[in-house]
């Protein structure tokens, strides 16, 4: 359904320090970084990045409640890796690495905040499969 997706940021920099590590915990890489961008997918992926962060200054605003942007991940431990990442590059807490039961006896995932306000989520449904690009 979606073809890609940009968050705005408040700081390029900050963003992207937070979201490299994350990322990467998941499979992801950085394709290319502008001075008003930074896109991440999977290696080698070809065309519009399917996630980028886009310089938006004071006036780049989280969506709020509500809103919230779910990875998916290949396994448990890349999960784990990510919430590890996201705290570590300034990320706050939202729902610690585990099953969600209400939502599924296999939905393993992890909410973090990100450094803008953003609600971010890893997430592994079901038995562990290859990433799609």
């Amino acid at each position: 359904m979606f073809h890609h997706l940009s968050l705005g940021v408040a700081r390029l920099d900050r963003a992207e320090a937070f979201y490299t590590p994350c990322l990467a915990a998941l499979g992801y890489v950085r394709l290319f970084r502008t001075a008003r961008a930074v896109g991440y997918g999977p290696e080698g992926f070809e065309g519009e990045a399917p996630f980028a962060l886009v310089e938006g200054g004071a006036e780049a605003r989280s969506p709020g409640r509500g809103f919230h942007l779910a990875f998916a991940a290949p396994s448990h431990d890349a999960i784990d890796r990510f919430h590890e990442a996201a705290l570590e590059a300034g990320g706050v807490d939202e729902g610690p690495p585990g099953i969600r039961e209400h939502y599924d006896p296999t939905y393993y995932a992890a909410f973090v905040r990100d450094p803008d306000g953003h609600r971010v989520e890893a997430v592994m449904f079901g038995r562990a499969t290859a990433l799609r690009t």
